[in-house]
């Protein structure tokens, strides 16, 4: 009789976007049973959650939780408060500051609501699709604080000091460009025209084509020599 391969499981934090569904495919392609987890946390650009419900349909997730929390309470962030979206900026604008796109400490808060919810599903996995090379400059895309968190995080729980949890955070994208992302998702069979990147959509979903994430995402492409499925609006259009 053969004996089956454990199946371990895995929290992925799934935004909707590009980076997030080549993550959760990345996972599953390791083996992992995958539990992908999205917020609702008060951003402008919450048709980022259908998109997110989509990825998480198509690529096979075991669960998909969306937490509610809402980060407007803080604002200081042009995605949770009165603060206009930065566009049509070059690549050497984007590299030169933390952009008015930040949104103070949301990752470190995502990855807290991660590490509950694997402390629950008693997982010592959790994937998370940050990047230091295009990520428009956020502090919390750093493998400096990736490396910090899971120090933290492993002296944070019950299942950590009974030695039942030895947490990993996995950034498996942490070192690539954005058309290298791509360039991975594809042969992974990711459909990135489930996907949903832009900071400030029109009300139907389709991106500005404008804000940061929207030029990176279409730049990926091209270095790829292949057209983004999503739908832009025209040249030239205001």
């Amino acid at each position: 009789m053969t004996m089956k391969a454990q199946t371990y499981k895995a929290v992925v934090l799934l935004s909707g976007g590009l980076d997030s569904a080549t993550v959760l495919a990345i996972a599953k392609s390791e083996g992992y049973e995958c539990f992908a987890l999205s917020f609702s946390y008060g951003q402008r650009h919450a048709w980022e959650l259908e998109a997110a419900k989509r990825v998480a349909v198509a690529l096979g997730a075991a669960q998909h939780r969306i937490a509610a929390i809402d980060l407007r309470i803080f604002g200081g962030s042009a995605l949770t408060d009165d603060i206009a979206v930065p566009k049509g900026r070059n690549p050497d604008e984007m590299t030169h500051g933390i952009p008015v796109t930040y949104v103070p400490a949301r990752n470190t808060i995502f990855l807290a609501f991660a590490l509950a919810w694997a402390e629950v599903l008693d997982s010592s996995d959790i994937f998370i699709g940050v990047n230091a090379l295009d990520y428009s400059g956020y502090p919390d895309c750093r493998p400096e604080f990736i490396e910090a968190f899971a120090k933290m995080a492993n002296l944070a729980t019950k299942a950590g000091v009974e030695g039942r949890q030895q947490l990993r955070i996995h950034a498996p994208l942490i070192a690539l460009t954005k058309a290298q992302i791509i360039g991975k998702g594809v042969k992974l069979g990711v459909d990135y025209g489930l996907t949903s990147s832009c900071y400030d959509p029109f009300p139907d979903g389709q991106p500005c084509g404008a804000c940061d994430s929207c030029l990176l995402r279409q730049k990926g492409f091209r270095e790829n020599g292949i057209e983004d499925p999503l739908r832009y609006p025209p040249a030239g259009w205001k």
